[in-house]
């Protein structure tokens, strides 16, 4: 018997539909974090500075999710509180327009930064030893571009539909190739960061195709051309539920492109060691993300169905489990910090900056749950400025001002303890937010209730 899934998100045991949407989310963000975390792990075999260059282009394969994630959740958040509200041509509609226009801006992306790549992989934050490294591997990842945004947002689109099986079907398609390209291209034939990148490539390209294909079965919505309506309507509705997305993923990518720049005054080392434990950090936020993003079909469902109540006990329920997880990753972060290092790059000078920025990461671990939660929330129950807010918060907001600040006063070790002290007053900053959100529900039940009794 085919799952109804309006009736399951908005009346289905709460734990049930969490876990059952977020599972295959989980999976499809863990899959998402491979492509990075395989490149890293195989180029270690190479030498530091492909490791670094790695971490480099890291920035540019973060501008570029950001732009998925922009259209992917803009159009998702409308999708889902309009199969909430059983408007279902207004979602076949605004399917369509999402992923026509995330394809097109991923192309946009791959012209310009062909066309200026070696600037850009200065600016990126590549040494003069590193950027032959740079340019070869961002050169190749950026062809990839249009088939990575158009990845994404058909990804988001499926899940905020409440189907997330088919949607981690598609992503792992493309993450199990990659992992057999990888250290095929790099180890057996030799191509080093090259074959990395070639690697990455074919697997976006053969991941997207599989991602299409997916939305033509069970109750996806089919992604049809013919309905491609760019309209004001929904080039606002984009960005209202795309710009968060956009702020997180994109000051994540600047964020990342400073922190090269600080620990680039330290040395290749430096760099390296960083950008092991940024990904490091990106893996393990993955399932807390995949665990909002699970949230999300949920809330948007229910909230537009105006079962306020379900939405507030679901986002208390996923800020327990995510900080419980994170929690238990942080006591392991601490206590293995130089062997999980070493996993990556033996180089002991890259171990050493890596272990103790691990170990200072891991800290505020926990508190990274209410943080993505709050913003989930607020993004799908459009509320832009607070959703854009508290997305903006750990990665620029707090995170950029102390990337200068600390390092001054602290050298190394202030480029190291930068992201947990962001974390910190991020946190401090989400929970007035999502109190505020839950107090506008309440309001919104009150007049509901009230125009209900007038019309009686």
């Amino acid at each position: 018997m085919k799952r109804d899934n309006y009736t399951f998100l908005t009346h289905g045991p709460i734990h049930r539909v969490i876990f059952t949407m977020a599972i295959p989310t989980i999976i499809s963000m863990l899959s998402t974090s491979m492509y990075n975390l395989a490149d890293t792990y195989f180029v270690g075999s190479i030498n530091t500075q492909s490791v670094a260059a790695v971490g480099v282009s890291f920035c540019m394969m973060s501008v570029i999710q950001a732009v998925g994630f922009f259209f992917g959740h803009g159009a998702g958040n409308y999708i889902s509180r309009q199969l909430g509200a059983k408007n279902v041509e207004n979602a076949q509609r605004m399917a369509a327009t999402g992923v026509i226009l995330s394809f097109i801006a991923g192309l946009l992306i791959a012209i310009i930064g062909q066309a200026f790549l070696s600037p850009l992989c200065v600016f990126l934050g590549s040494t003069p030893t590193i950027l032959p490294y740079t340019e070869r591997y961002l050169g190749i990842i950026l062809l990839g571009a249009p088939f990575m945004t158009m990845s994404l947002t058909v990804n988001n689109l499926m899940r905020f539909q409440g189907n997330t099986i088919y949607a981690m079907r598609g992503i792992m398609s493309g993450v199990l190739l990659n992992l057999i390209l990888a250290p095929l291209l790099i180890l057996y034939f030799c191509l080093g960061i090259t074959g990395a990148a070639i690697a990455t490539l074919t697997s976006q390209i053969f991941g997207c195709m599989m991602l299409l294909w997916m939305t033509t079965k069970g109750q996806n919505i089919r992604i049809q051309p013919r309905l491609f309506s760019p309209t004001k309507t929904y080039l606002k509705e984009i960005a209202a539920g795309g710009t968060p997305s956009l702020s997180r993923q994109g000051l994540g990518s600047v964020s990342t492109l400073v922190l090269n720049v600080a620990a680039g005054a330290y040395g290749d080392a430096a760099i390296a060691g960083m950008s092991i434990v940024t990904r490091i950090s990106f893996f393990t936020y993955a399932i807390v993300i995949g665990l909002g993003q699970g949230f999300q079909p949920l809330c948007g469902f229910c909230y537009g169905a105006k079962l306020y109540r379900r939405v507030r006990d679901a986002f208390y329920f996923c800020i327990k489990c995510g900080s419980v997880f994170l929690a238990v990753c942080a006591i392991v972060g601490f206590i293995f910090a130089e062997p999980i290092i070493e996993l990556f790059r033996s180089d002991p000078d890259v171990v050493a900056v890596g272990a103790v920025a691990l170990r200072w990461q891991v800290i505020s671990f926990p508190l990274v749950a209410s943080i993505v939660l709050t913003n989930m929330l607020t993004q799908t129950i459009r509320k832009p400025i607070r959703a854009n807010l508290i997305a903006a918060a750990r990665s620029g907001l707090f995170f950029i001002p102390l990337i200068f600040i600390l390092p001054h006063f602290f050298g190394l070790q202030g480029v190291e303890m930068c992201q947990a002290w962001a974390d910190v007053c991020s946190f401090i900053m989400a929970v007035p937010i999502a109190c505020s959100a839950f107090r506008d529900m309440r309001r919104e039940k009150q007049s509901n209730i009230y125009h209900l009794l007038c019309a009686n």
